[in-house]
């Protein structure tokens, strides 16, 4: 099948990439236009337009799905298919209705759980167990189309929301191109999403990785690493922003009050609504990550002294 590939971030890399090893003939990407980035905020192509760039790929970046000049051009490609990983924009019906086969999207979790923008980051926040990825039908409603096609993936005791995601990307990439060849075989089928079981996974602010300390520590921990690495956890001392790497509970710690740091010779300890959790890394503003030990002795924490 002819395909023209839609997607922005690097999450969306190996599904590229495995779409062009494929059978099928890339014709052209769709990526969100260059964007400021960096220090010195110059303009930087999305990872997917960059790919297309090295390959030799035409990359297409309309502001906006629905400009005719966009439009134009998908009719004189026509595609067969155009699948779709974290491309970012909502796709119009006029540019739904162009390719043969419709849009296909591959999305981060077992639909209908977690549509939205942030399915693995609410999978690791809200402790489930269990997650995967689906190849479902694009249409207008929020990750609604009927599935073609899911795999599943354990969620790990020390994953964070980044380590699940590559795992889903690289594993996700391979079910999309098996929805591909089924669709180009005549034998796929879309099964609509069940009515049950539907929740929603916007995407999280600065404000939702900012450490809740009065949490059980399990709920600290699973905010922590649902915000790793991105919007990145967050807690203040002293009045000052310092970002976080991953703790540990310590069901045997002492009594420590929400925040509270005990420093020892070779951990620091943070108290929550029940047990304390060690700190790894910390990272105070200005500074390079460093082992909480070394922080906490380079800050001098005083006893009672706590994070907020």
């Amino acid at each position: 099948m002819r395909v023209i590939f839609a997607g922005t971030p690097a999450v969306a890399v190996p599904a590229l990439a495995a779409v062009v090893a494929s059978r099928h003939e890339l014709v052209a990407v769709v990526t969100r236009p260059d964007a400021p980035a960096g220090r010195g905020r110059g303009l930087s192509r999305s990872p997917v337009g960059a790919w297309a760039d090295e390959h030799g790929v035409e990359v297409l970046t309309p502001a906006r799905p629905r400009d005719p000049e966009f439009l134009d051009r998908l009719r004189e490609l026509a595609p067969d298919c155009v699948p779709v990983v974290a491309y970012g924009a909502l796709v119009p019906p006029a540019a739904l209705e162009i390719p043969t086969f419709g849009w296909i999207n591959l999305h981060f979790s077992l639909l209908p759980a977690w549509r939205g923008a942030a399915p693995v980051q609410h999978a690791v926040l809200h402790g489930d167990e269990l997650t995967g990825a689906s190849v479902f039908q694009l249409e207008q409603g929020l990750d609604t189309g009927p599935v073609f096609g899911t795999l599943t993936d354990e969620i790990r005791p020390s994953d964070t929301s980044g380590d699940l995601l590559e795992r889903l990307a690289d594993s996700g990439a391979g079910l999309l191109v098996a929805v591909l060849d089924a669709i180009a075989d005549g034998t796929a089928r879309a099964e609509p999403q069940p009515a049950d079981g539907v929740s929603l996974a916007p995407k999280l602010t600065v404000e939702d990785a900012r450490v809740r300390w009065a949490d059980p520590a399990f709920a600290v921990d699973r905010r922590i690493r649902a915000c790793t690495p991105a919007p990145g956890p967050w807690t203040t001392f002293r009045d000052e922003r310092v970002k976080l790497g991953a703790v540990v509970p310590v069901p045997d710690g002492p009594d420590l009050k929400p925040g509270e740091l005990l420093v020892e010779k070779s951990q620091v300890l943070a108290g929550t609504a029940t047990v304390p959790v060690r700190l790894g890394e910390v990272r105070a503003a200005g500074k390079r990550a460093m082992p909480a030990t070394d922080w906490a002795r380079g800050v001098r924490v005083s006893a009672g002294e706590a994070l907020a």
